[in-house]
Order: C-alpha cells, then sequence, then structure tokens
C-alpha cells in the first residue's frame, strides 16, 4: 500500500469524527456534550477497572489450567476499547462498543469442580514430640 493512502486516511479520520460530532449535534443538541463526557468518564473508569482487574484475570485463567493469552486479548481489548471512549468522536466509540461486545468478553468461564485423585485411606503411625512450652520453657522474673 503507497505511504500517501495511508496519510489520507490517517487525515481523513480526524475529519470524519468532528463531522459525525457535528451531524450528531444537529440531531440532538446539547445532549452531544453529555455523549462526549459520559463517554470519557466511561473509557476512563473501564481502563482504571481493567489496570485492576488484569492481575486476577490472569491468576484465574491460569490456575483453570487455560492460556494466559486469552486473559491477555481481553484486558487489551478492554484496554483500546477504554482508550476509543476517551477520544472524543462517535466512530471512536462505535468501534469501542464493539470491541466491548465481542463474544467471550464478559462470560464467565464455566467453575470446574475438582475431586480427589484417590479415594484410598492412606493409614500410618506417628510419635507425638515435646510441645514448644516444654522445649522453651517460660522464664518467670
Amino acid at each position: 500500500m503507497p505511504a500517501w493512502i495511508f496519510l489520507i486516511a490517517l487525515l481523513a479520520f480526524p475529519v470524519a469524527e468532528v463531522g459525525s460530532i457535528i451531524w450528531m449535534a444537529d440531531k440532538i443538541g446539547w445532549w452531544t456534550l453529555a455523549w462526549l463526557v459520559a463517554a470519557f468518564f466511561g473509557g476512563l473508569t473501564l481502563i482504571r477497572f481493567e489496570r485492576l482487574a488484569f492481575a486476577p484475570r490472569m491468576l484465574f485463567n491460569l490456575q483453570q489450567g487455560q492460556s494466559p493469552f486469552k486473559a491477555l486479548f481481553t484486558s487489551t481489548r478492554l484496554f483500546i476499547a477504554g482508550g476509543l471512549l476517551m477520544f472524543p468522536g462517535l466512530i471512536t466509540d462505535v468501534m469501542a462498543l464493539a470491541l466491548m461486545v465481542l463474544p467471550g468478553t464478559w462470560r464467565k468461564p464455566p467453575m470446574r469442580r475438582y475431586e480427589a485423585a484417590n479415594d484410598e485411606v492412606i493409614e500410618g503411625e506417628f510419635t507425638r514430640e515435646e510441645s514448644i512450652a516444654e522445649r522453651f520453657p517460660r522464664r518467670d522474673g
């Protein structure tokens, strides 16, 4: 792909975003400003939540024997969606919502039930050793 096509697309995107904001403001009025502010704070909240949820999600996937890349992919998608929500415009908000509702993002994984490896009883003998109190007597003084 020639570089000039990429440059035109890169320059056309902000123009399309401004055009979409103007179109939306023409249709719904001052609610456009409320939408942009709510989308910004929604994206900020999503990024903050995902920053805290990444490590437990990764740990849970590892404990369940699942691939850690699934947790990494999900967190990356939600980070990108939060960033797109913070960027003002209708097109980026639609892209962010599409990233958030992709299958597997909010679905809880099925819980596994662990069963004992065997039900046999292991018998053995033990001997009680002296307790710590007998071993280290208290000094009263």
